[in-house]
């Protein structure tokens, strides 16, 4: 699990959104675990993130964050003669971030 120490800091701050929307675009590819996310059953490439942040509450021992996360997908196998084409794709994730730790955990919750 990454850590969210930046994020975590900055939490009821002006920065919060900025540091929560740095630390997840900056994550590895894979570490999102977005195939919950597809909408045409391919494959993710999450080389290049974009997110924006949708909401944020207090949860006592954590930090929730609703966050829409704009990816691509790849497609194939359709028989449509332009194999495979990529595809824009957006989902939504809950990431609740540990106060105590400051580890991140993410949770697809819309597509």
């Amino acid at each position: 699990m990454p850590a969210f120490t930046q994020s975590l800091r900055s939490w009821q701050s002006s920065g919060f959104s900025r540091s929560l929307k740095s630390e997840i675009e900056g994550l590895p590819a894979g570490v999102l675990q977005l195939a919950n996310g597809t909408r045409q059953g391919g494959r993710v490439d999450d080389s290049e993130i974009s997110a924006t942040i949708i909401s944020c509450s207090d949860r006592g021992d954590c930090i929730e964050a609703r966050v829409g996360v704009f990816f691509n997908e790849v497609v194939g196998g359709c028989s449509c003669g332009d194999e495979p084409f990529v595809a824009n794709t957006y989902c939504e994730l809950r990431v609740a971030i540990d106060k105590a730790s400051a580890e991140a955990t993410f949770t697809v919750i819309e597509t």
